[in-house]
């Protein structure tokens, strides 16, 4: 069953995060034309309520997770995304836009507290490293896709284009997805309910690794929504190009991802996580004070290089530290500190891009960066050893 889940999870993360980032690599175009999104704060509205949906429907879905099969969270999933896609593009006034957007990010919201939960459980110890990577490098590689195909599609024809053809594309590796499931069985009756009490007991086994998830939803919300309007609206870099650039991004993101496992056995989870905060910060301060496109694009792509390097890093420390029966419950966590971490600085950078220019909040992030890799060096004897730490 084990590789089943893998590789279902693994397709269900390449839909899911290359939906996500779908939408907004559209705001853009839309901003530019005047046409449903008038100024950045706008874009910082629709990030704010996205993400906060999903912040409730993560919750929802933690509680749920054991009482519906992984399958039938798929299936939902899938569907509600594609179908969501598809009705976006028959908006045309901001309000129902963001509704539609709305209804995208609650389908979005299943796989971080159900599928990267299933993956933890299905490969206990030191094989959670291995499947973390793998999970997350395929889901950033659906993320590299998405940025190439819908900048291209976005510049060559229009911005309904690339959601339609992301619709399809959902739905035919969705049920790929389902199908590699369908004779799973996952539903547990051995677990009760949880409680206040297992949510806090859960919390507390995680809590000195919630600061790395806080940086990971900063970097992952600047990024995707305010990244494409840096690189086009100031550097004036067409949108194919930013596509491509946005999708060399990931691109290396999924390289380190994939080779994680190696890398963690080699020099241990903990240096990789702190080489990782640190590079990320260096290159989020080149990025935040680029005065040309070369240097913009160059300080993006190392900041990619070393950002996904964190991800399955806190991800495998936070599998191995919670029973199994807590697992939903610790993922619906970090990924629901992500997200609302994510969301209340994308709120905030829309109002600060507004102000004073659309670099600001990846310098402030490199601020941030560089706390959270004092805080982790200073921590280092309370998180769980690997093989070489």
């Amino acid at each position: 069953m084990k590789k089943r889940i893998l590789f279902s999870a693994s397709l269900f993360h390449f839909i899911n995060d290359a939906s996500a980032v779908t939408v907004p690599m559209i705001f853009p175009l839309l901003y530019s034309q005047q046409l449903l999104i008038q100024k950045y704060s706008h874009i910082g509205i629709l990030s704010y309520l996205g993400l906060m949906t999903t912040f409730v429907f993560q919750s929802i879905a933690a509680n749920l997770s054991d009482k519906l099969e992984y399958k039938h969270w798929v299936l939902v999933s899938y569907i509600g995304i594609c179908v969501s896609l598809f009705l976006i593009t028959f908006t045309s006034a901001f309000t129902v836009f963001l509704f539609v957007y709305l209804v995208f990010r609650m389908f979005t919201s299943f796989y971080h507290p159900v599928g990267v939960a299933w993956i933890s459980k299905t490969h206990p110890g030191q094989k959670v490293d291995f499947a973390m990577g793998v999970q997350s490098g395929t889901g950033n590689l659906g993320v590299l896709i998405a940025f190439i195909s819908v900048g291209y599609l976005a510049q060559n024809f229009n911005w309904k284009l690339p959601l339609l053809a992301w619709a399809l594309a959902g739905f035919l590796l969705g049920t790929a997805s389902f199908a590699s499931a369908k004779k799973t069985h996952t539903r547990s009756k051995q677990f009760s309910n949880p409680d206040f009490s297992s949510w806090m007991s859960t919390l507390k086994a995680i809590r000195v690794y919630i600061l790395a998830f806080v940086f990971g939803g900063a970097c992952w919300g600047t990024t995707v929504y305010y990244a494409p309007s840096l690189l086009n609206h100031k550097f004036q870099v067409p949108m194919g190009k930013t596509g491509l650039y946005l999708g060399f991004w990931i691109g290396l993101g999924i390289v380190t991802n994939y080779l994680f496992g190696y890398l963690s056995q080699r020099f241990g989870r903990f240096k990789i996580a702190i080489f990782g905060f640190l590079g990320s910060s260096l290159f989020l301060f080149f990025l935040g004070t680029a005065g040309n496109s070369a240097l913009a694009v160059m300080s993006l792509l190392c900041f990619g290089a070393f950002l996904f390097l964190i991800y399955p890093a806190f991800n495998s420390f936070v599998g191995n530290v919670v029973p199994a029966e807590n697992q939903s419950q610790a993922f619906s966590i970090t990924a629901n500190t992500q997200v609302l971490t994510g969301a209340v600085v994308s709120l905030a950078n829309g109002f600060l891009s507004d102000r004073f220019g659309i670099s600001s909040p990846f310098f402030l992030l490199g601020i941030l960066g560089i706390l959270v890799s004092g805080f982790f060096l200073a921590k280092k004897p309370r998180l769980q050893p690997n093989k070489k730490d």
